[in-house]
């Protein structure tokens, strides 16, 4: 017999989690543009609200807490040179720096908590200037709009009695916002692999490239990976992900392929609850290898904030309102988690 398809309930029960980078990005917007009011709603009491939810857990990010740092390199065919003058896509090779993780602020949390992972990565070009991109393994944004993002923290609000979100309350929310449903309907049929080598990553914002004669072409990019999925049904532990992925490395590098997604000039641009149409023109950019990894606490990525407007000549942001409320978000947290590990060393200098 086949296995009837989740109820909704069991959906948004399942994907809870899903609206904390939404409860993020949604309140650290609303500031940033004064859509709503200041006193109401900041950047910091956002952050709060993720560390009362997650937990305090010194010197973690309060969002994907959770993760592993790896290193290796891209390695550019040259295909979009034509496109952008961004030195990462001239041919040849360019250092890597990147980060896996799991969306919440718990750092322990077990990898089967919540099916969405994703990919951070810094590209430092030899004259130095950096593209930092942080992917995630959905193809489109629950919603597109500051007043939605605040709306779905309300909905996202954890019920005293239970210590998680009131599934009627999300509902009611996903119902009263119809530009959900392209998010919704991947709900339905995700299903999250064993493996990070195995996952797609999606930018979901959209940037801008510029040729070197000015021209500017909006694009969405993904990374497409040449490992094959692995169902998560039977995946043992709390940190089977990060286990897979030592095992997978001692065999070898990883590799993904670099999908660069071109828009149209009627498709949305500002708006990441909305996907393009599959017939779009895409280029594959070059290989991303990623050839070790290391516990974050240990790795170079742990004192990287991968701020996603920090980009080379070459690429551009978009309208995308969500973009310089990432970056506002991403900073606050930054500087709380780093300001703990100086204070921890600065109290364990001080001890007789």
């Amino acid at each position: 017999m086949s296995t009837p398809p989740p109820s909704n309930k069991a959906i948004l029960a399942r994907y809870g989690l899903i609206a904390v980078p939404v409860v993020l990005l949604a309140a650290s917007m609303a500031y940033v543009h004064g859509w709503l009011d200041p006193h109401r709603v900041t950047p910091a009491r956002i952050v709060d609200n993720l560390q009362a939810n997650g937990g305090l857990h010194a010197g973690y990010r309060r969002n994907h807490a959770k993760g592993i740092c790896v290193s290796g390199w891209f390695e550019s065919n040259g295909e979009l040179a034509q496109d952008s003058k961004a030195a990462v896509f001239a041919p040849g090779r360019t250092p890597v720096v990147g980060r896996f993780a799991l969306p919440g602020g718990n750092p322990y949390a077990p990898d089967n908590s919540v099916p969405i992972r994703s990919l951070a990565l810094r590209f430092t070009q030899a004259d130095g200037q950096q593209w930092r991109t942080g992917m995630n393994s959905m193809p489109v944004f629950p919603v597109g709009t500051p007043e939605a993002f605040f709306e779905s923290l309300q909905a996202g609000r954890p019920d005293p009695a239970t210590g998680k979100p009131n599934p009627a309350a999300q509902q009611a929310f996903f119902a009263s916002h119809p530009e959900t449903g392209a998010f919704l309907a991947w709900v339905k049929t995700a299903k999250p692999s064993a493996s990070y080598a195995s996952e797609r990553y999606d930018s979901l914002n959209a940037f801008y490239l510029v040729a070197a004669d000015g021209r500017r072409q909006a694009v969405r990019w993904a990374v497409i990976p040449e490992s094959a999925a692995v169902s998560a049904n039977g995946a043992e532990g709390a940190d089977y992900l990060a286990q897979d992925l030592q095992q997978r490395l001692t065999a070898g590098p990883l590799r993904w392929a670099l999908r660069m997604t071109f828009a149209n000039p009627d498709d949305p641009v500002d708006d990441a609850s909305k996907p393009w149409p599959q017939d779009r023109r895409t280029v594959e950019a070059g290989t991303l290898v990623l050839d070790r990894a290391v516990a974050q606490i240990d790795g170079q990525c742990r004192d990287v904030n991968y701020d996603p407007t920090i980009l080379p000549s070459g690429i551009e942001i978009s309208a995308d309102p969500l973009l310089p409320a990432r970056s506002a978000a991403y900073a606050d947290s930054y500087l709380r988690r780093t300001g703990e590990v100086d204070a921890l060393h600065t109290a364990q200098e001080h001890r007789p």
